[in-house]
């Protein structure tokens, strides 16, 4: 379990470059299309030749073929746990600062117990409460920002991140199920290729290349600049690869729906270094009372569960 935690915390640590470097490209005019779409080209091409430069391309011949022989199943998980995911998180960077795009994305640890039930997992009763108080910290810094945005910049700010929430999530649970589990309605898929990080990764990369492809054509956005150009290379680089890679290799070592809500749950500390990265990098303020104590409610909350996780295996 410690070594599950770790593993997640350090990959929140390079997730928080995407609320930041979101926030960044949407104050200098990007559109969050390309904020979104071109970190996944970007992450495409850097998995591909990373895997070539490194002597794998027996990974690389793997990840397409077993992405031919299951190409509908996973444009789903890829068209959903990636596409749906980033595109909504882009967007909402439009509206609302890096740091509260991060904490109300930590309703995804409300969303993962609801998507385990959906699959039919049984998911665990210890830790309800400390769930809640992470859910009273996303609702405090909502109530904060209220206080000095409109309303609809609030609901555009934190509605998409609920849903991305779900269906980041879902995504990743279609991948766990192909691999573990035994749901009659998914394919059963044991290639050795899935076994590897990068190839995991790759596979879903490949699987939400037609939703990047359709949402280009149907917004056409205006060309993105140079400087949106270099962070979403940034954001591809840092979250895209170091930090997914790092969270799927702990939700493999997971075995059990524990701990896989233990790792989800490790997210939140995105909140503390996407803080942090706005404030250094953008000059943003200081939180108030009512964000502050979101946070801090947050950030315990999630300490809570993961103990009470820990003390449940044990």
């Amino acid at each position: 379990m410690t070594r599950l935690i770790l593993l997640g915390v350090l990959s929140a640590f390079f997730f928080s470059s995407t609320f930041v470097l979101n926030r960044a490209m949407s104050l200098q005019g990007g559109s969050w299309v390309w904020t979104a779409s071109l970190r996944y080209f970007y992450m495409l091409i850097l998995l591909a030749g990373w895997l070539v430069l490194a002597g794998r391309t027996r990974v690389l011949r793997g990840v397409i073929a077993a992405f031919c022989r299951n190409w509908c199943f996973w444009t789903v998980a890829g068209g959903i746990g990636f596409g749906a995911f980033y595109a909504l998180l882009s967007f909402s960077a439009s509206f609302a600062p890096g740091w509260v795009v991060a904490t109300t994305w930590q309703s995804t640890i409300l969303a993962t117990p609801v998507v385990l039930l959906l699959f039919g997992k049984k998911v665990p009763r210890r830790g309800i409460f400390f769930t809640l108080l992470i859910f009273l910290g996303i609702v405090l810094v909502t109530v904060e920002q209220a206080t000095s945005a409109s309303l609809k910049e609030v609901l555009l700010g934190v509605l998409p991140v609920l849903g991305a929430a779900f269906a980041y999530p879902i995504g990743n649970q279609l991948l766990w199920e192909a691999r573990h589990g035994s749901n009659p309605w998914l394919p059963r898929i044991q290639d050795p290729v899935l076994d590897d990080s990068l190839g995991r990764v790759l596979i879903m990369v490949l699987g939400s290349l037609p939703w990047w492809v359709l949402l280009i054509l149907v917004t056409q956005p205006v060309p993105p600049s140079a400087g949106q150009l270099v962070n979403t290379a940034i954001v591809a680089v840092f979250s895209g690869v170091i930090a997914t890679s790092l969270f799927f290799k702990a939700r493999h070592l997971a075995k059990t729906p524990f701990e896989l809500s233990a790792v989800d749950a490790t997210q939140s500390t995105e909140v503390l270094f996407s803080l942090l990265g706005e404030i250094v990098f953008l000059h943003g303020s200081l939180p108030g009372v009512a964000g502050s104590a979101g946070i801090l409610l947050s950030v315990v909350g999630l300490a809570l569960y993961v103990r009470s996780q820990a003390v449940g295996e044990g």
